[in-house]
């Protein structure tokens, strides 16, 4: 059994020194291929320096590289050409993190929305398919996003967290979705049981958006309480028992979505 975890935060600093480590469990656990995520040019430009040093073979690791919709203040004028730079280098499979955060508001929301039109631009200039980022923002996000759709690849709306409104308007806009360990939250997850028997087979796909959340329904629980891409199984359990299927069937075909969206090559 391979999957693939489409968000990792292995840049983050919880990380450090123990990224081999952290890979070594992952593949331990049958997570074969990662998508490391940029969430800042800084952090883009990190998460592909891991690809590199952690994988000399280039099968296991790819990356993302964007502006998350919290830093969105921090583009500035380079932005846009150093994004761009990331973006032609082969293990960099998408654009994004980008996208709108309406929940916590970091960054002013016209510069959230300036700033994702930026990455839609450069998806649409380079053909690549995006990583979105969305909370409290799914009218405008769709909004925004229709300018676009028609001449972007492909595009997914990563850890979805919504309701059903939300899941069936990126669904009609012909978009992926990505599922975390939010679904295995008792406390504020499960509305995401039914949901997940909505998205047909060729649009999920699995993330662990490790360091942070780490699945509730986790036996037993790391002393650290860190979330990590070994952890990954638990969410496909999760949600394989909420959409009636097996283990096994769930991660063949959200791996080879996976695989399709980010064009990764097979793994032996």
């Amino acid at each position: 059994m391979q999957l693939i975890d489409i968000g990792v935060n292995l840049t983050n600093p919880s990380f450090d020194e123990k990224h081999q480590a952290a890979l070594d469990r992952a593949y331990a656990a049958g997570v074969q291929q990662l998508v490391l995520t940029g969430t800042s040019v800084d952090g883009s430009e990190q998460a592909l320096e891991l690809c590199v040093k952690f994988d000399q073979s280039g099968q296991r690791l790819f990356s993302t590289a964007g502006i998350h919709p919290h830093s969105a203040s921090d583009w500035n004028g380079d932005s846009a050409q150093r994004l761009r730079g990331l973006l032609n280098d082969r293990r960099v499979r998408a654009v994004g993190e980008c996208g709108l955060d309406f929940n916590r508001d970091f960054s002013p929301r016209p510069q959230q929305e300036k700033v994702l039109e930026e990455h839609l631009a450069l998806a649409v200039e380079l053909k690549l398919p995006v990583f979105l980022h969305e909370r409290d923002a799914n009218v405008r996000l769709l909004e925004i996003l229709r300018g676009y759709r028609d001449h972007l690849t492909a595009a997914v709306v990563h850890c979805f967290t919504g309701e059903q409104q939300a899941l069936f308007s990126y669904l009609d806009l012909d978009l992926h979705i990505g599922i975390t360990g939010w679904i295995c939250d008792e406390r504020r997850g499960t509305h995401l049981h039914p949901l997940v028997r909505e998205i047909p087979r060729g649009r999920l796909m699995l993330e662990s958006d490790a360091p942070y959340l780490l699945p509730r329904t986790l036996r037993p629980k790391p002393k650290n309480g860190r979330n990590e891409p070994a952890y990954l199984p638990e969410v496909l359990r999760e949600v394989a028992l909420h959409r009636n299927e097996s283990v096994e069937d769930l991660a063949q075909h959200s791996t080879a979505s996976a695989r399709a969206f980010f064009g990764l090559p097979a793994v032996d």
